[in-house]
């Protein structure tokens, strides 16, 4: 039953996250202005909550290890999405599951088969949109969507040790973000409703209330299956961002939104998740 709730909070925290692309397309502002408002946005509502909760923060070095892996991935990816196409940037974004089950390999823990092949299909399929990339010219975007996806691995890394504490490193993770990238809102001049109203979406629900979801759901759940879970999340973005701005992926990212899609299902069929120690 735990492992069955967690796996619930992190397809919810996936459905929130999944508004991030659109949000930050619309947004008229530089990546790290960008950035560091939703960020302080979402600190904000994850501080709330752990208030309302009467959740003790706790700080050592797991959790500002986490911290900073939060925070490099919010950078790294609101700069992969202005520079190519959200499809990319989140999808590059979720190479995460890879980077994980290669670090729990070399530190000798005994992988899940299930896992592994799922693994190796959300890595085949984000090929197509890599390749997508790639033939329209976004090396840059695609490179820094990469280094989105190598920090990410380290939230559920970090988030599910049993010296971490994943909620505390959300809330200094959003921390630091807002105090790296609110310096550069000082050089923005639209104000006006649009970029406001995306940027507490982007922090209230995209990087606020996602990694509430996002903590709890760590807590039934190992860092391998916590990531397969949720990159649920690029299936969705891509298509927020075809009605809303108009960006379609290319022919290249269907088969790839397919076969990532299986993966995470077969991930999830019968799998042991039990959380890593």
């Amino acid at each position: 039953m735990k492992q069955t709730n967690g796996a619930l909070w992190l397809v919810l925290a996936a459905l929130l996250c999944s508004t991030g692309g659109v949000c930050i397309k619309l947004v008229p502002w530089s990546p790290m202005a960008v950035n560091g408002a939703r960020c302080a946005v979402a600190a904000a509502v994850t501080g709330l909550f752990l208030a309302a909760q009467h959740r003790r923060l706790r700080w050592n070095a797991t959790v500002a290890c986490g911290a900073l892996s939060l925070a490099l991935t919010t950078i790294f990816y609101a700069f992969a999405t202005k520079l190519t196409s959200a499809a990319c940037a989140v999808l590059l974004m979720y190479t995460s599951p890879i980077w994980v089950l290669t670090v729990q390999r070399l530190r000798g823990q005994r992988l899940e088969k299930r896992e592994a092949r799922a693994a190796a299909g959300v890595f085949l399929g984000l090929l197509f949109f890599v390749w997508d990339g790639l033939s329209a010219g976004r090396l840059a975007g695609n490179v820094l969507g990469l280094c989105s996806g190598v920090c990410y691995a380290g939230v559920f890394l970090f988030g599910a040790d049993k010296e971490g504490d994943a909620a505390s490193s959300s809330l200094f993770g959003q921390l630091i973000g807002a105090a790296a990238g609110l310096p550069f809102l000082l050089l923005e001049q639209d104000f006006s409703a649009v970029p406001l109203g995306c940027v507490a979406i982007l922090g209230i629900f995209q990087l606020g209330l996602s990694y509430v979801c996002m903590s709890r759901g760590l807590a039934g759940t190992s860092a391998g299956a916590a990531s397969l879970i949720t990159a649920l999340e690029p299936l969705l973005s891509p298509v927020w961002v075809a009605l809303f701005c108009g960006e379609m992926p290319g022919r290249a990212a269907l088969p790839g939104m397919a076969l990532v899609l299986a993966s995470v299902l077969y991930s999830q069929l019968g799998a042991k998740n039990v959380k890593s120690s």
